[in-house]
């Protein structure tokens, strides 16, 4: 019988390695999609302005794809924990393509601008129905093996974005940096079609209405104040103040619904486990300095070295080199041990080493020392990108990974964009009026964190030491986010990773209670 038996369980386990190796494609390739846009698309919007006209509407294009990103990740991870994980992974990327293509077609500022918030809702589940999709079929123990994919991923999105949007922009023209989302989207929805996975527990509830709106309102407002603060309102604007009075109303609300919800749009009862909290702040953390570091090396280097802007971007992959190369080693390390806590806390200690070199190397640093300054901030960044995530799933039951993905994932979005808005205030009130805004009268200090590559060449030597001065400031400011990080990582458990299910179908819990798997039925 052993015998007969045998290649039966072996047609068996390829069919389970199929399906992992189709899942993990497959959301990678949705990450890829969502990581490459932004830095594609931000190439060729001055051929946009000047084909379809409308530059006093260009930051619109921006600002409603990043609201409708953050608003949406929460809903989608719930929608895929109450019906389908592959239902929402195959929507989000229809949607996502869908508006890409319709991007690339319109005809007017207005158009792209409807066509940007679609293609939003769609980028908004990308990262994390892909992430929801590999936790369901892929326990924590042994997820740190595909980690350096991720990471590879990330890196490369960062690193060849920029240059790949200016080859498509110089020869297809701006609309074929959207339409080149179709054939990407393509695979990943055909390697997902067959996909087998377990069905998910139905409980009956209802969709939390009440909550995604007001979840909606207190993320909205998050994005808009850090988004138009120091640029299009003053900080002390009615507008702003008027922004978030509603969003703590809101937040205030949401508490209070959240609690009473049968299916909560955010379940509160993942923050009763110390480690889903703590990572969760870690995460913001790590979004805040990650954001900054991408936002300010450039100008750094360009004001440091004199370097183009072609050369500064060069300048980061010491960063992303190290992002990529340390993430392959964590995630095998994870996966051989079991152990996560250990690479959460070096990955910290690299972010407060990285962050304190870059923020006192310097303009005498040479380039192979600013090169090793952010090959150590990249480390922190490598170490703890994916582990996360990884920590967050883990911490969560698994009826909530899609909850627990989508917090993970809005916690960096949302902890970027407090972090760059904090970094743009001290650096403008550095630079004062000492450095002009490119392309217009009045100041740098006035137009928040973007300085015209010109503009950098050009500076004088009082100038330039204010640019040195307000990087410095960003980055000792982002050294002191990187510490409470590394606090944070201090007070983790180390609980160990869940493997494959029991042969009740059990899985523990950080406290040892156990959780029952999702059904072996198929969705």
């Amino acid at each position: 019988m052993a015998e007969e038996a045998s290649p039966a369980r072996s047609a068996e386990q390829k069919a389970e390695r199929r399906n992992r190796y189709a899942a993990v494609v497959a959301a990678l390739l949705a990450m890829l999609l969502g990581a490459l846009d932004g830095m594609i698309v931000g190439t060729a919007m001055p051929q946009v302005v000047g084909d379809l006209g409308g530059a006093d509407r260009l930051s619109w294009v921006v600002t409603v794809y990043m609201l409708a990103i953050a608003v949406t990740t929460p809903v989608w991870g719930k929608l895929g924990d109450m019906f389908s994980r592959k239902g929402a992974f195959v929507v989000t990327v229809v949607i996502f393509v869908a508006g890409s293509v319709l991007c690339g077609a319109a005809q007017d500022m207005n158009q792209l601008i409807v066509f940007r918030l679609l293609q939003g809702i769609g980028g908004g589940g990308l990262m994390v129905s892909a992430l929801a999709l590999v936790g369901t079929l892929i326990p924590p123990r042994e997820q740190g093996r595909y980690q350096g994919f991720t990471s590879a991923v990330m890196g490369l999105a960062l690193v060849s974005g920029p240059l790949v949007g200016g080859v498509i922009t110089d020869h297809l023209g701006w609309r074929w940096c959207f339409y080149v989302n179709l054939p990407v989207g393509a695979v990943a929805l055909l390697l997902v079609v067959g996909l087998r996975l377990p069905r998910l527990p139905r409980t009956g509830a209802r969709v939390d209405y009440a909550g995604a709106l007001l979840l909606a309102a207190a993320i909205s407002t998050v994005v808009l104040v850090t988004t138009w603060g120091g640029k299009e309102y003053a900080w002390t604007s009615p507008v702003l103040f008027g922004l978030m009075a509603i969003g703590a109303a809101a937040c205030a609300a949401l508490l209070v619904v959240e609690r009473r919800a049968a299916a909560p749009m955010l379940p509160l009862t993942l923050f009763k486990s110390a480690n889903f909290s703590l990572i969760t702040l870690v995460g913001v953390l790590l979004g805040a300095v990650m954001t900054s570091a991408v936002t300010f090396l450039p100008i750094l280097s360009q004001s440091a070295r004199g370097t183009s802007a072609t050369g500064s971007g060069l300048l980061l992959l010491p960063m992303f080199a190290a992002q990529v190369a340390v993430g392959l080693v964590a995630g095998r390390f994870i996966t051989t041990t079991g152990k996560y806590k250990i690479v959460v806390l070096v990955g910290g200690a690299f972010l407060v080493l990285g962050t304190l070199l870059l923020g006192t190397a310097g303009a005498e640093a040479g380039a192979l020392v600013q090169g090793a300054c952010m090959a150590a901030l990249g480390v922190g960044v490598g170490l703890l990108t994916q582990t996360t995530v990884l920590v967050s799933l883990q911490s969560s039951p698994v009826e909530d990974l899609g909850a627990a993905s989508a917090t993970a994932t809005l916690a960096r979005t949302l902890g970027g964009s407090l972090g760059v808005a904090v970094s743009g205030a001290l650096f403008a009130r550095a630079l004062g009026g000492a450095v002009p805004a490119g392309g217009g009268g009045g100041s740098a200090a006035k137009e928040g964190a973007t300085l015209d590559p010109a503009v950098l060449d050009g500076l004088s030597s009082t100038a330039r030491d204010a640019v040195l001065d307000g990087t410095a400031q960003v980055f000792l400011f982002t050294a002191v986010l990187a510490v409470v990080a590394l606090a944070a990582a201090f007070l983790l458990k180390e609980v160990p990773l869940r493997g494959a299910p029991t042969a009740g179908g059990d899985t523990p819990d950080e406290d040892g209670t156990a959780h029952a798997s999702p059904s072996k039925e198929v969705s």
